[in-house]
């Protein structure tokens, strides 16, 4: 089983935020996740972002590969 670190999509239409997950990649965009690692609301002033970048690096070194979006918010995440 290959996992992947990405979105999973939330809210209303147009008022989305999201919630980092870890998940076998050929699951669907909204299918059970493994772990819930955070959330992400892009609507918010700042971007709010909480992640457990503790479970975030465990996966990173178990082998799973965060999506591109992923990757970028914890770098942001990790300098704060």
């Amino acid at each position: 089983m290959a996992v992947r670190l990405r979105l999973q999509r939330f809210g209303k239409p147009k008022r989305p935020y999201y919630r980092v997950v870890a998940i076998d990649q050929r699951a669907k965009r909204n299918g059970k996740p493994i772990e819930i690692l955070g959330q992400y609301d892009p609507i918010a002033q700042d971007n709010k972002l909480n992640v457990n970048l503790e479970r975030v690096n465990y996966w990173l070194g178990t082998g799973a590969k965060a999506s591109d979006t992923v990757a970028e918010l914890v770098k942001k995440a990790q300098t704060k």
